[in-house]
This record gives C-alpha cells, structure tokens and sequence, in this order.
C-alpha cells in the first residue's frame, strides 16, 4: 500500500497548462466518484484534456462494481455520498486491491474523515476547493506510485515472499478471513537424541492464504486487526481436532501468544482443547510483554489446574529473558535458534548454553533446542547436556504425523567443548 498519506487544502485558480508542465504522457486510467453530477463531469473534463481515461460513477456501490471489472490506476472519491460513503468505498477497494491509490476529497473536513482516510490508506484527503493544477499534478504523481507498487508486487510473487507488505488496515482484512479458512496446522517433533526417542510435537500454524503464508506476518495482520483472540482459538481448534482423531499418546506444544492468555475460551472446560489438557504444552510465545497480561500468575495457576504445562519459548530472543523466566516459572523452556545456530563454532554460544542448561538443571525444567540443522550442532548440545532437540536435521514441519530421523550419518568432527561453559 502506498504510505505518505497527508492532508491538503488547496485553492485558486491553477492551469491545467501549469499542472502539465513536467509530467510527460499521462494516458492512465481514473475511476472518478462523486455524487454531485456537475462537479463529476467539471473533474472529467479536466482530467481527459490532461490525456486521462475517465470512468465516472455517481454512486460508491456501482464505484465498487466498476473496481471489479477493469484495473484503474488511480481512483478520485467524494466523502459525503448517499449510502455508501466515499471511506466505505475506500474500505472495499483495499480488499481488492492494495496498491491503488485513492485520493479522498471533502467539502466538509473533520478529524474523524481524516483519520479513517488515513488508517484505510488514502494517497491524499483533499479540501475543497482544490485547485486544479495541484490536483492533476498529485494524480500524475499517485499513477507513478501505483506503477512502482506493482512492480514491486510483481516481483515479490516472482522471487518469493521475502520482504512482502501487508498494506493498510483495510487491505489485509479480506487475506486474514481467507487465512483463518485455509489455515491448517504442521507439526515438527522435538526428540531425545540420547534416547533416539520421540518427546513430543510443536504444532504450527499454517494457512493456504498467500499474503498471509508466513506465520510472522499472520500474527502480525491478526494484531493489527484486533483479532489475535480469533486466531488463538482457530488454532486451538484444530489441534484439538487433530487430537480428537490420532492414536497418539506424546505431548503436543501449542503456541500461544500472551493476548490469549486474557482470553476466557482458553481456560472454558467446555473448549475444544481443554479435554486433552493433560497432553498438552501452551508454549507462551512472546511477540509483546507479558506486562500486558492482568492476574499473569493466577491464570497461570488456572492452566495448570486444568493439566496444562507451560513452556517459555525462545529464550535468548526478543522479550523472552531472565524476567519472562521469573514470571512464568515454565516446566518446559525452549532456546531460541539464534543460540543454537552455530553453537559447534562458537565457544560464547556454548559459554552461555552451559549456563542455561546448569540453571535449568537445577530448577528440574525441561530445556529444548530449537533450531538444529546440521551434526555438529547437535553433537555440541548433547555434549552441553542439551539432550531434547528439535529442528530440520531431525524433520521438517509437515502433516501429522511427521516421523523424526535420527540416522544422520555425515561424516563429523567432533566438537570442542570449552570445559567452562557448563
């Protein structure tokens, strides 16, 4: 979506003539909206002597219509319409389409439009009267922005979706409905190495939406929205499903983000998860502070009444330290890769693991590496006393459920371990 929406109130009597000079061939194609017939064909006229193609819609329904039917470079819409407002046209356009720019313009400017033009992303929230150079020269400008936005898009869906945006608020609503459709769940085993035995499985969230196919960007979007709770409970709702059909007596770690722990369905007998809580790891993933949680401890108490366990995931990353550690006093405690990835080579890696490990020891908590990709990894940890393991080298995520692969036979060095690191 295109950022650097602002406010603008112009006026006077600016020339076409003017608003040309520099511009070059425009031959792009406008979808114009307003009630008011007689200003629709004044900004017609105007915007076809400037070499534009012009749709005019006197209503935001039919606007919308017209949107489905033919690719427009930049759309032009009144606030104030009977019915269907010029925002709600807005609104509708970023399900469609998340690059096109809209200009929004009033007669009647108040705080409320303008900020619901700019959370929806409007290109500009124009005040009339406008003068009418200033306006041709942001449409010039808005159908370069929207060409460089589609190329942009172009070539993330070529090269993958490594760097791809999600667009304004409104834009993502339809992909995130459509991910909560499709969303499914992948599930990757976490093994004991010196027993060449299964532990357990994380389950992970996955969705045939493709906007949305990274799950940093699905939780991103669900934040965004206001609807973490409702992918919480998606999610839940599947592996309890999983569950309820699989002959399949090993623990299965469920992700949950600290806003699902406010969330009363969570801690409800009568919820699709609660009747395997006694198989079940809620994995406290921290994307925000645990700050935000009211009563942490006395919900906390509640899971585990229930039978839950509790686990701390990425320890070493973001906000999961010594304080989440405190707070949730885990029975489980997950390291993130960025500790694991490399730790054969790294004596400050192995230095600090050793000491994570000694602590956990101490405290009778699990400890789980996540993360391991390659022999000499794996071999470091064991040799550190990091005995539960999960990662590619082991099994990729996949449908339930995946079998782990202990056989890793690749010629290997084995690791130095620096004696003071434990």
């Amino acid at each position: 979506m295109l950022r650097g929406m602002s406010v603008l109130s112009v006026s006077g009597a600016g020339t076409i003539a003017a608003a040309g000079r520099g511009m070059g061939p425009a031959r792009g194609t406008v979808l114009l909206v307003d009630d008011d017939q007689a200003v629709a064909r004044a900004y017609e006229r105007i915007l076809k002597k400037a070499g534009y193609s012009v749709d005019v819609s006197h209503d935001a329904q039919e606007a919308v219509a017209l949107f489905g039917q033919r690719r427009f470079d930049v759309v032009v819409s009144d606030v104030r319409m009977p019915g269907m407002s010029g925002l709600d046209l807005l609104r509708a356009i970023r399900q469609r389409d998340l690059d096109v720019p809209v200009i929004i313009m009033t007669g009647s400017p108040d705080v409320q439009t303008a900020s619901e033009a700019i959370e929806f992303g409007a290109f500009r929230y124009l005040v009339k009267p406008i003068n009418l150079g200033q306006f041709l020269v942001l449409v010039a400008r808005a159908q370069r922005l929207h060409e460089m936005a589609r190329v942009r898009r172009e070539a993330v869906a070529e090269y993958g979706p490594d760097g791809r945006y999600l667009g304004d608020k409104a834009g993502i609503e339809a992909p995130f409905a459509n991910a909560l459709t499709k969303l499914w769940m992948a599930y990757q085993p976490i093994v004991s190495w010196s027993q060449r035995s299964l532990f357990a499985y994380e389950a992970l969230v996955r969705t045939g939406e493709p906007l949305l196919s990274n799950p940093a960007a699905l939780f991103d979007a669900a934040e965004r929205l206001g609807r973490l709770t409702d992918l919480g409970q998606a999610i839940r709702r599947h592996v309890a499903n999983t569950m309820s059909h699989a002959d399949l007596a090993t623990p299965i770690f469920v992700n949950v983000h600290p806003a699902d722990l406010q969330d009363e369905s969570l801690f409800a007998p009568e919820a699709p998860l609660s009747a395997f809580a006694s198989r079940v790891v809620l994995e406290i993933t921290e994307r925000a502070s645990l700050d935000q949680v009211t009563d942490l401890m006395p919900r906390l108490a509640r899971l585990r009444s229930m039978g839950y366990r509790i686990a701390l995931d990425d320890l070493g990353a973001g906000y999961a330290g010594l304080a989440s550690f405190a707070q949730l006093e885990p029975e489980i405690v997950k390291v993130d890769m960025s500790i694991v990835r490399g730790i054969d080579v790294s004596v400050t890696k192995q230095k600090l693991l050793g000491s994570i490990v000694s602590v956990c020891r101490d405290l009778e908590i699990h400890l789980v590496a996540e993360g391991i990709e390659t022999v000499g990894e794996r071999d470091t940890l064991a040799a550190l006393g990091a005995d539960l393991c999960q990662g590619y080298l082991f099994a990729r995520p996949g449908k339930p459920f995946v079998v782990p692969k202990f056989d890793h036979s690749i010629p290997t060095v084995a690791p130095t371990i620096d004696t003071t690191a434990a």
